[in-house]
């Protein structure tokens, strides 16, 4: 495995501008407002000799009442107990604080390396002043600028002296899961379910997550990424700098990810917003798994279940390949499901079908149904094979891709998925003429 390095430090010392410098994109949100980032954001940086794992904290107030910051705190700890190596972020321009002080004495009594770096140092004045954090009682200091790259390198240096030779999985072994849906529908608590401990900030507060954040984990001896979204606002309701933010991480973890968990709010029922998080999904032909939450706090009859899933059903009508899990983050029913579902529908993801029993469908679907004349020409059809997985991807050879209407393409579709399942699973038909020019479905 990848080593793992963790920023900490108190809020608004510019943590997340050095992970973003350090990670190579911007991948944390940056702001002048003080605890934009609450949550640890994972990047996996491949860039130097020695690969490792970026995690970015929320900021670390060693004494709080505050219950939001409070929770910072727990997950800064838990960022310090998981890394190999720890930066320490402080700032220049405010100088050697309290909570400075109590947190070094803290690091002081971890069994791991520390590098004590003093941000925001961008000229020789405040290289000088930054001497001050000498008092902390710390043999090295190292000076940066993670906003101008002043210092960036030699610490990178140093850090990659420190890490160890490692090896990793690649990265096509890796399945991502994405967990998507309207705010305060229970995302950050069904991953902390899964993971079994508390992963990322859950609050009831609606909006808590801000940036999408990752962990690597192993289940049935599979490796899997969970990637918890911010959740996904209108448009007319994202006035707010962080919250368009927000949604642009949202969707960026829907392109990364393989499997696609929409989580729908039981008690609320299915939203006009839920069916646009369920487009921006079908749009980027990700595997998905419907995740009804909150079903605890149902009143429940025989026809319930029934009930809820004709609504998905006809709400969903473009994604009725979709299984639908019902679950509680709460108390826990059902969610060993929700693994065993991501798992099936990750492998339909990824299936190869064999050229002849791809033609053998072909051939039985075309002959019980020809397509209809276009411009007077009738539409011949050669063969058919997979060109790509993930999503599972048809080349069909005819001599008028263009007369291939989308009915037709819809016919084709459904006799592909009754031969073949792809349970969950989305898939292309690409139309190619002679002139190998192509036609998407």
């Amino acid at each position: 495995m990848k080593s793992i390095v963790a920023i900490v430090g108190r809020p608004n010392v510019g943590k997340s501008t050095l992970f973003n410098r350090i990670a190579g994109e911007r991948r944390a949100i940056v702001d002048d407002m003080p605890g934009v980032t609450r949550d640890r954001n994972y990047a996996v940086v491949e860039r130097y000799e020695k690969p490792f794992v970026l995690v970015d904290t929320g900021g670390f107030e060693p004494v709080t009442e505050d219950r939001m910051l409070q929770q910072m705190r727990e997950q800064s700890l838990l960022a310090m107990e998981e890394a190999d190596l720890i930066l320490f972020l402080m700032d220049a321009k405010q100088g050697v604080t309290p909570a400075d002080i109590e947190v070094a004495a803290m690091l002081r009594r971890v069994d791991k390396p520390v590098f004590y770096v003093v941000n925001k140092v961008d000229g020789e004045k405040i290289e000088n002043e930054a001497a001050e954090f000498y008092a902390l009682g710390i043999e090295n200091l190292h000076t940066i600028s993670a906003a101008h790259n002043r210092g960036i390198k030699d610490l990178l240096d140093e850090v990659q002296a420190l890490l160890p030779d490692n090896t990793d999985l690649e990265e096509d072994e890796v399945t991502r899961i994405a967990v998507v849906g309207r705010p305060n529908v229970g995302k950050s608590s069904l991953v902390n379910r899964m993971l079994g401990f508390e992963r990322v900030v859950a609050n009831p507060t609606p909006g808590t997550t801000r940036d999408s954040v990752d962990t690597f984990f192993f289940c049935n001896k599979k490796r899997y990424c969970l990637i918890d979204t911010a959740g996904i606002r209108r448009k007319g309701k994202t006035s707010q700098k962080l919250e368009k933010y927000s949604v642009v991480d949202a969707l960026k973890s829907i392109e990364r990810a393989d499997v696609v968990l929409i989580v729908l709010n039981a008690e609320e029922g299915i939203t006009e917003q839920d069916k646009h998080i369920a487009g921006y999904v079908y749009e980027a032909t990700r595997s998905c798994v419907f995740v009804v939450n909150k079903w605890d706090a149902l009143e429940k009859d025989n026809r319930t279940v029934g009930k809820f899933v004709e609504q998905i059903m006809y709400e969903f009508k473009f994604m009725s390949f979709a299984p639908i899990v019902f679950v509680s983050a709460v108390t826990g029913q059902r969610i060993h499901k929700v693994m065993e579902e991501v798992a099936e529908v990750a492998e339909q993801y990824s299936r190869r079908v064999t050229t002849s029993e791809l033609n053998h469908v072909f051939k039985d679907a075309v002959a019980a149904h020809h397509a209809p004349l276009h411009h007077a020409r009738r539409v011949k059809f050669y063969f058919a094979t997979q060109v790509a997985v993930k999503p599972p991807t048809f080349a069909i050879f005819t001599n008028q891709p263009d007369g291939v209407l989308t009915p037709y393409q819809r016919y084709l579709g459904n006799r592909f998925r009754e031969a073949f399942g792809f349970k969950g699973t989305p898939f292309r038909l690409l139309f190619r003429g002679r002139d190998k020019s192509d036609k998407r479905e």
